[in-house]
């Protein structure tokens, strides 16, 4: 039996859903479901849905009454919680799954191997690269060792659940790797030939244009607690990267208007601070030894209270 579900919020996808579908299809491990949360597509989707239900009978369509615009962050997670209600298999991991991938053939087979092997990862991904030129060579995307990937989320089930799941707002993909070390877990993305998928549509040009993208980019990094010399740093480190100089621009003025406009941040018990001390660590130390020295330190305060008679706080 099959030990991993995918759940695949999506709105008019049927320019990359094929492909997807596709390569799920050709998965030397397939799911046990594939459950795909249609948020009122008014394309060719659901057609393409349709078609491919006789090839996959681990699908299964759940339809999404049509709530406005689309909504990268806090639509994107409602999606994916109708998705988990429908969810009966019995499943060991989860994964939250975009429509615009290339995956090759032993990706969930790989993760799976990766976290038995190593019970402490909660979350885990691959890395995602780009076509780009007129020769469609590929380039890697930026994302950090120390996170897995929203477009590829894949978890332990129980973890997720036991950390509430996902927060419903920009930045979600990288405050919950950061409540997973807080509890002693880790999140990771690894770059391996076997893990390495293609992205169909550059990251953040989902919603409106590209440019909208990185502004938005910049007002999750506020809200998920980053501070302003990591913010600093993260722009300088992005200004090679497409779209060159102005991409990393438009992030600043994405922060810069979140912080002026005083927009409210992710402030669960000692998150802040925890990310704060987390970045100020990286900008010396390198962010996967901070994340690493993090981690470490939440499970020295959890053996510390256990040893105090307190419960342990996952």
């Amino acid at each position: 039996m099959s030990r991993y579900a995918l759940i695949v919020p999506c709105r008019d996808e049927a320019a990359t859903l094929r492909t997807t579908l596709d390569s799920i299809l050709s998965q030397s491990m397939p799911p046990a479901q594939l459950i795909v949360v249609d948020d009122g597509s008014t394309d060719a989707t659901p057609a393409i849905l349709a078609e491919y239900g006789s090839r996959m009978p681990f699908l299964r369509v759940v339809p999404r009454l049509r709530t406005g615009p689309r909504r990268v962050g806090a639509g994107v997670v409602e999606a994916f919680n109708q998705g988990m209600e429908s969810l009966d298999a019995p499943v060991e991991f989860i994964c939250k799954l975009d429509a615009d991938l290339d995956l090759p053939p032993r990706y969930f087979e790989t993760l799976m191997a990766m976290m038995d092997a190593d019970p402490s990862i909660a979350t885990c991904s691959g890395k995602p690269y780009i076509r780009v030129g007129s020769d469609g060579r590929l380039v890697a995307e930026t994302s950090g060792d120390e996170i897995s990937v929203g477009m590829t989320k894949f978890y332990r089930l129980d973890r997720l659940r036991q950390l509430g799941g996902f927060v419903l707002h920009v930045g979600w993909d990288v405050i919950d790797c950061h409540a997973c070390r807080m509890r002693g877990w880790k999140a990771l993305s690894v770059d391996r030939p076997e893990l390495r998928f293609i992205h169909l549509r550059q990251m953040g040009s989902s919603q409106v244009s590209i440019w909208k993208g990185r502004q938005r980019h910049g007002l999750g990094a506020w809200f998920l607690g980053t501070i302003p010399p990591f913010m600093f740093v993260s722009m300088v480190y992005r200004l090679g990267q497409r779209p060159i100089v102005l991409g990393s621009l438009f992030m600043g003025i994405g922060y810069l208007k979140a912080w002026l406009g005083r927009a409210p941040r992710y402030d669960a018990a000692g998150y802040l601070d925890f990310v704060s001390s987390y970045q100020w660590r990286a900008l010396f130390i390198g962010k996967a030894r901070a994340a690493e020295s993090m981690r470490q330190r939440a499970l020295r305060d959890c053996a510390a209270k256990l040893g105090a008679g307190d419960a342990p706080q996952s």
